[in-house]
């Protein structure tokens, strides 16, 4: 008995148990905090304890006491607001770190504002040299016209120019590159993409569509492993600061797998990170054979869905369309895959309980996804697949159908959708669509009137990649500056219950991981993001002066705003 109570008073000195015998002591509590659990349960509560990588207790102030040890890191939120950590459901991730350290051309107002300052960086590089940006978009142009290769001509007559637009479908390169790249009035449009070319003179335009781009990018100087792991850790570093704990990250290669891993081996990335591989082709196929990893890192880590680029992107006119663009009636877009490939890899998927997720943003390329996704499931019933319920999803799903609408929640297909398209595109989508398919187009509530549920991203680098952005264009529907217009239909913002959901809960079972994230909850892990502001009562427009002022991922502050300036 003296040896029990000599342990027990040698455990309470070290902090090893609690004062409370009832309750171990926690590492981490928050409190005096406004907390948003995303649990209908306990939807509200002020204190959270944490230890190790779960959450062990959501309640009051009061309560929370009893979780306090001698080595508990008590944090005062002084008022601050708590949300389930977010969940960015559609990123890029490696695009995101090389805008950190390429030529970003985001938020460039004119031509002569993009010329400007794209001839500052040719004039920063060796002559001959490629000179490669992002970010460009022609929305707030006047005219709203692509730059031309005669544009870069006058600012670039010798080093070759390759820069993206935003939505990262489409790209203008100089005559210069072109060159390099053998495109001349001849080259044909390669399957899924299209080379612009002048009506009067038939010569190309510089305007490189999907596939096009592939003509030129292939004689680009690569970078190398370093710099993409540079660039990696600079995006992973990025999404901490903005408040994500995690990130979908929507497609890419066994290169990008093997690099993550590494990263987490030596400890250089924190962010959980749920990837995608593209298919068809050797990825997707090496997927299917070796099958899913699941939490690796500390749950940090799943590789267990192939991303299938199915057509391009509207503001480019790329995205497949059931009719005509209204301003360009000699074309509806175009599709990037081939049906039958796609077709023969989704039973595989089935199968092998592999998920897909697949690039959809026009009207056609979504109704024959959906297509391809009914006869895959109807081929391969329930009891010949490895997973009965696949959760595939449709990545943008920005133009709908009204009739196809229905069948995301009828074959259990989720939209996985990024507001701050719609806060963009919605200035330029009625001339390319006509007011009346803007009915279906950004329909958030009535995907979710339907029964579906939308996991919430933001398609960075194509977007800036901030929550509150996203969290805004979701609830307002209006631009950054509080403008509306005709066709941009108020009645599809959602409420803020449901952008909380978006960007938290929805992306979890999007990813199989409701039951261990996505809500505040005891047993869940600890993953939190805290918040300058209440996001869920102050004015819309304030939401997009809100900060993240600390993140936590498996229990661990791995941002703190007070100690990072």
């Amino acid at each position: 008995m003296r040896i029990i109570c000599a342990l027990i008073l040698s455990f309470l000195a070290l902090g090893l148990v609690s004062t409370d015998s009832s309750q171990p002591p926690a590492d981490l509590i928050l409190k005096n905090g406004v907390v948003y659990t995303v649990n209908d349960k306990q939807p509200r509560a002020e204190a959270i304890a944490i230890r190790a990588d779960r959450i062990v207790f959501v309640g009051s102030d009061a309560d929370v006491k009893k979780y306090e040890g001698k080595n508990t890191r008590v944090v005062d939120l002084q008022g601050k607001t708590v949300v389930p950590g977010m969940t960015d459901a559609h990123y890029h991730l490696l695009g995101v770190g090389q805008r950190e350290v390429t030529l970003n051309l985001e938020g460039t107002t004119s031509l002569e504002d993009f010329l400007a300052r794209v001839r500052e960086r040719v004039g920063q590089a060796k002559p001959g040299a490629w000179v490669t940006g992002r970010g460009w978009i022609e929305t707030f142009w006047k005219p709203q016209a692509f730059p031309t290769r005669q544009d870069l001509d006058r600012i670039a007559p010798v080093n070759p120019l390759y820069l993206v637009r935003a939505d990262g479908h489409g790209a203008v390169a100089n005559s210069a590159a072109l060159k390099i790249a053998g495109v001349t009035r001849e080259t044909p449009n390669p399957f899924g993409g299209e080379i612009l070319k002048d009506r009067a003179t038939g010569e190309p335009t510089g305007m490189l569509i999907d596939a096009a781009k592939e003509l030129v990018t292939r004689h680009i100087p690569a970078p190398t492993e370093a710099d993409n792991e540079n660039a990696t850790v600079l995006g992973v570093e990025r999404s901490i600061r903005l408040g994500w704990t995690q990130i979908q990250d929507a497609g890419g290669s066994y290169n990008d797998v093997a690099r993550l891993k590494k990263l987490y081996t030596e400890g250089r990335i924190k962010l959980r990170i749920y990837k995608a591989v593209y298919g068809p082709g050797p990825d997707a196929e090496r997927l299917l054979k070796e099958g899913m990893t699941v939490g690796a890192f500390n749950n940090r880590f799943t590789l267990r869905t192939i991303k299938i680029p199915f057509d391009g992107a509207l503001g480019s006119r790329g995205a497949a369309l059931l009719a005509p663009y209204s301003d360009a009636p000699n074309t509806s877009g175009f599709l990037t895959q081939k049906e039958d490939e796609v077709a023969t890899m989704l039973e595989s998927a089935l199968r092998r309980g592999i998920q897909v997720e697949t690039h959809a943003i026009g009207d056609r390329a979504n109704r024959v996804i959906l297509d391809l996704y009914e006869k895959a499931m109807n081929t391969v019933p329930p009891a010949e697949r490895k997973i009965r319920e696949p959760r595939w999803r449709v990545e943008h799903a920005q133009i709908v159908d009204p009739v196809d609408l229905p069948r995301f929640a009828r074959l259990g297909i989720i939209p996985s959708m990024q507001p701050s398209h719609a806060i963009g595109d919605l200035f330029f989508a009625p001339s390319r669509l006509g007011l009346k398919r803007l009915e279906g187009a950004y329909a958030w509530q009535s995907f979710l009137k339907s029964g579906a549920i939308i996991a919430g991203g933001s398609d960075a680098p194509v977007e800036r990649g901030e929550p509150m952005i996203e969290f805004y264009a979701a609830v307002a529907r209006r631009s950054l500056k509080g403008e509306s217009g005709e066709g941009w239909h108020p009645e599809q913002a959602v409420t803020r219950e449901q952008a909380l959901k978006m960007f938290t809960l929805w992306p979890a079972f999007a990813a199989f991981e409701e039951k261990m994230k996505g809500s505040i909850e005891v047993g869940k892990l600890a993953d939190l993001t805290i918040l300058s502001a209440d996001i869920m009562k102050i004015p819309a427009p304030e939401i997009l002066q809100t900060r993240c002022v600390m993140t936590v991922i498996n229990g661990e502050i791995v941002y703190d705003a007070s100690v990072s300036k």
